[in-house]
């Protein structure tokens, strides 16, 4: 398994992003998932809670969670990202507690040799990937927690999106709990969450408990 940030080996798997060449939309700055801040529902839920640990972010991006949750307090945080613009963006940003950035391939099992973490959030990733590879997402999010470690979610259950064959995919909250329900405990499930400008209802918030 390939988790260096320099190595060579191509994943045995195709990368998360299949059918979306992820690198040269970040290149091109053609990329209106990144909104230049935290998720306000990750922000809400920290000023309530505590994320503490180590965490992973995959699909970070350029960092906006990555930094929030370092900020609170986490013991080390790791944004995992398969496109090297979208870390050398997050890398230009001032850190705010512990965090580093990997690339790697997330389905792929590459988080799991870095782990293994308390919790993963999750933000952007998967609706991003083709929903045929939604169950290695679930694997690789299983692999990479501790036992009881935890996985805090915002899911897209309604894009607004023209084309249904492109990212965003929908994340329909039935198809969710069906594909985590065998190796993850839902605790939480919060429709209405606070969101970005013309997201309002279209997302809920999860958090579930590795068995």
């Amino acid at each position: 398994m390939n988790t260096p940030e320099n190595s060579n080996t191509a994943s045995p798997l195709a990368p998360g992003g299949a059918d979306t060449d992820w690198e040269s939309r970040y290149l091109a700055s053609d990329t209106p998932w990144d909104k230049g801040s935290p998720h306000p529902a990750l922000l809400d839920w920290l000023r309530k809670n505590q994320l503490t640990g180590n965490v992973l972010v995959p699909g970070c991006g350029a960092g906006h969670d990555v930094r929030a949750i370092a900020a609170h307090g986490a013991t080390r945080v790791v944004g995992m990202d398969i496109a090297p613009s979208a870390l050398q963006r997050a890398r230009h940003f001032k850190p705010a507690g512990v965090e580093n950035y990997i690339l790697g391939d997330f389905l792929a099992g590459e988080a799991a040799a870095l782990g293994p973490f308390d919790w993963v959030f999750e933000h952007t990733c998967f609706c991003a990937i083709p929903p045929a590879r939604r169950s290695d997402y679930a694997s690789a999010t299983f692999e990479a927690l501790r036992p009881g470690g935890f996985l805090l979610a915002v899911f897209f259950h309604s894009p607004d999106n023209p084309n249904p064959a492109c990212p965003p995919f929908a994340s329909p909250r039935a198809e969710v709990e069906a594909l985590f329900a065998s190796n993850f405990e839902f605790l939480e499930v919060t429709p209405g969450i606070p969101t970005y400008p013309e997201r309002e209802g279209r997302e809920f918030l999860a958090l579930l408990r590795r068995k």
